[in-house]
């Protein structure tokens, strides 16, 4: 015997507020006509709603719009961004990034901090100080949710961050100064993960339900979106691509180092060595900005120079054409290994590499990937820029702040 369970009028309500909200949060201000149409709720039930949010104050009216009868102006109504507050961070090795947001995610103020290779406890209060005097000084006194992107990976069970390398002692004593702030949510989660929300949400896969975004950078990860899902496996590990083992490296990686593994085929220091052995140049230290500095002046330098180009442009194109290719052979390897396994349809080249590559990489990187697996699957450029992992943390808490205030399942 099926049960019909019918909702009650409390739910129901939550239910419509909910509706009403997000439209408010993705469209902007709307009249209570525009509402209904949208909706497609009766009059009575808007006005209700509109009446009830904002005596919560998530809704105010912001001003009026003639419509085309007689009568008065429609009211136009807003969500109320200033309701509660956000904060975002990109963790890294050798410092942070940050941003204090609204509810609407429009960013508020934004700030930077170095910290020193050895960085200790000090390191973790002086980002707490800076996080909370950005914040005062975009009027802001109380963050409701605090989103940490970080390098690692965080154990779904226990929401901890677990080494896979060797990650700054600071790392963990900032999350513990956070978690320290009265009244505010701290969430985190790995850095490509991020990323990869960005991507779906704002970025290249927007139309893709399932994809995989590569994170090609100072090391490799992947962010894996299945059925709209993300995805991080048993211990949070989904997407650990820098330990794959791959032909054209030396030896194999182990439990506590990638070397060997995916990361020497297409981390930094391997792109850069590759740009040098084309006699292209590359910054010594290999670190992300020269690796991103040698792709890009390769795509460009290809691009410039044209088919017809002789002399010493041509010698340069014919170099860049032939340092890119031979990148984009070592980054389907990579794909291939994850494509046949996942078959994702898509995959998205993300980090400083993959941004410095563009369409150009990308292209290439299909091609090569078309003849190494059988599964049809298309490479884009992504295009949530160089601040993806603070615009997936964004949005990260940005959902987070919705579940509590607008009742979110």
């Amino acid at each position: 015997m099926t049960t019909v369970r019918t909702a009650t009028p409390s739910t129901a309500r939550a239910i419509n507020d909910r509706l009403a909200l997000n439209l408010l949060l993705e469209q902007g201000p709307l009249t209570a006509t525009e509402l209904r149409g949208l909706t497609g709720l009766s009059r009575p039930t808007v006005a209700d709603l509109l009446e009830r949010l904002q005596r919560t104050g998530l809704v105010a009216v912001v001003g009026e719009r003639g419509e085309q009868r007689r009568g008065p102006n429609a009211r136009v109504y807003a969500l109320v961004a200033s309701r509660a507050h956000l904060a975002a961070f990109d963790v890294r090795a050798g410092g942070v990034s940050l941003v204090v947001a609204d509810l609407a995610g429009r960013v508020l103020a934004t700030a930077e901090v170095t910290v020193e290779e050895d960085g200790g406890p000090e390191a973790a209060a002086a980002i707490t100080a800076t996080l909370l005097e950005t914040a005062r000084g975009a009027g802001v006194e109380r963050l409701h949710t605090v989103a940490v992107g970080a390098p690692g990976l965080v154990d779904p069970a226990t929401g901890r961050l677990q080494s896979t390398g060797k990650l700054p002692g600071w790392h963990a004593e900032l999350l513990a100064a956070l978690e320290e702030l009265p009244g505010t949510e701290v969430i985190l989660e790995n850095e490509v993960n991020l990323a990869g929300r960005a991507e779906y949400r704002v970025g290249a896969a927007r139309d893709r339900d399932t994809f995989v975004l590569l994170w090609l950078g100072h090391s490799v990860g992947a962010a894996v979106i299945l059925d709209g899902r993300l995805r991080r496996g048993f211990s949070g590990g989904t997407g650990e691509i820098c330990f794959l083992p791959v032909p054209g490296t030396v030896g194999l990686p182990r439990a506590d180092s990638c070397e060997g593994g995916f990361h020497d085929l297409v981390g930094s220091v391997a792109v850069c060595a590759l740009a040098r052995e084309h006699g292209l140049p590359a910054g010594a230290a290999g670190d992300a900005p020269a690796a991103e500095a040698a792709v890009r002046a390769a795509v460009q330098t290809v691009a410039a120079a044209g088919a017809e180009a002789e002399g010493p442009e041509g010698e340069a194109a014919e170099a860049g054409g032939r340092f890119l290719d031979e990148l984009a052979e070592r980054i389907a390897i990579g794909a291939a290994s994850v494509c046949v396994v996942l078959d994702p349809g898509c995959v998205v080249l993300g980090g400083e590499i993959g941004r410095a590559g563009g369409a150009a990489l990308a292209r290439r990187v299909e091609r090569r990937l078309a003849r190494l697996s059988p599964l049809s699957t298309e490479v884009r450029a992504g295009t949530a820029g160089g601040g993806a992992v603070l615009a997936g943390a964004v949005l990260t808490a940005g959902d987070a702040v919705r579940r509590d205030l607008f009742g979110e399942p």
